[in-house]
């Protein structure tokens, strides 16, 4: 089972070059980097975890410009958001940012995508909360247009692109509907959620990994359903906080990639609680 981590990298935390070269010296299969623009401080919207919104959450470095200099300073760790919130972006640009950072890095990239939970963010990047799934949905399209092969246009209900030269192109090629880097759906299951991972995606990547046993065969049909072959489809548990018993119980069910937490701490700290996870390689 390959092991990555994901990490809060703040401008307190240890740095982007630091963590990557110890995640390669030592084995790790990839970093994943959270996505926060900003954190209004008049709040309404609860933590998802319940209590206080940990302070990092308004720290966060942003993650395409820190995989940036992962890639610089690696040669095989996997580089991978979780999540990039798709509905907060102009999707020319993004797709534009998405196909360069996977081309530097010789196609390492994960666009780990969501739908997101703070109202308030959203809401100052002009997102209607009640349409942002479709909103999602259509900004995909628009970048899948763009990274097409041959000039494509593309007309949604959300936004819109010519047919256009639009390089570089990611380097994985298309498979089934999906065109782009691996691209996996963050999210709690339901109908909706695997109705945009069949649609556009490789696969699902639940927050804790709880309740697969349940939900992953629900998942499975859908997929079966939508004629995908059910051999392609990526399940990667995310924000794993692992054990012996936890990561054996993934492996029966198939899975085959574990994102492990990492804490929001010092480069002492986080380098301590790598060590720990080196039982798992």
């Amino acid at each position: 089972m390959r092991i990555a981590v994901t990490i809060f990298l703040t401008d307190e935390t240890i740095t982007p070059v630091r963590l990557a070269r110890e995640l390669e010296r030592r084995g790790f299969a990839g970093l994943y980097l959270p996505e926060h623009t900003h954190i209004p401080v008049e709040r309404a919207t609860p933590y998802p975890a319940g209590g206080d919104l940990p302070p990092e959450y308004g720290r966060t470095l942003d993650p395409f410009v820190a995989l940036g200099q992962v890639a610089a300073v690696t040669e095989r760790l996997g580089l991978g958001t979780g999540i990039t919130l798709v509905a907060q972006h102009d999707p020319i640009a993004l797709a534009k940012q998405i196909a360069t950072l996977d081309h530097l890095s010789g196609g390492r990239f994960t666009l780990g995508l969501g739908f997101g939970w703070n109202v308030e963010e959203a809401a100052d990047h002009g997102v209607e909360w009640r349409t942002r799934r479709e909103l999602v949905r259509d900004r995909m399209a628009l970048m899948r247009a763009l990274w097409t092969d041959e000039p494509t246009a593309y007309e949604g209900e959300f936004g819109s692109v010519r047919a256009s030269s639009a390089y570089p192109k990611p380097v994985q090629k298309p498979r089934g509907p999906v065109v782009g880097p691996r691209t996996l759906v963050g999210g709690a299951a339901g109908p909706k959620l695997f109705s945009h991972i069949v649609e556009y995606a490789d696969g699902w990547m639940p927050i804790g990994g709880r309740g697969l046993t349940e939900s992953l065969p629900v998942l499975r049909a859908a997929w079966a359903d939508a004629g995908r072959d059910p051999k392609t489809l990526q399940i990667v548990p995310y924000a794993v906080f692992p054990s012996p018993g936890k990561l054996a119980h993934y492996a029966d069910l198939g899975i085959e990639e574990v994102v492990v937490q990492l804490p929001p701490a010092q480069e002492a700290e986080v380098l301590r609680v790598l060590d720990g996870y080196a039982e798992f390689l």
